[in-house]
């Protein structure tokens, strides 16, 4: 009888808590807009924000530092 590989176990997926401030109206829209396509408004606001985020984890981001220019350099 052959013997089954025992398979790897999957490395957990550490999550972040993000907060975001949002006003009256705007959770009423997206309470009703969530209702209305019978999901969440968590996994609402993730599919609309995941194309924005899929590939720029390993992204080198290059800041461009400028120099304050004074008033009086102004004139």
């Amino acid at each position: 009888m052959p013997q089954k590989k025992a398979k790897k176990k999957r490395k957990p997926v550490k999550f972040k808590t993000i907060t975001i401030k949002v006003t009256a109206r705007q959770k009423k829209s997206l309470m009703n807009y969530s209702k209305s396509r019978h999901t969440t408004p968590v996994k609402l606001i993730k599919k609309a924000i995941r194309p924005l985020l899929d590939n720029y984890s390993d992204m080198i981001v290059v800041v461009n530092k400028q120099e304050k220019l004074s008033q009086l350099e102004l004139f």
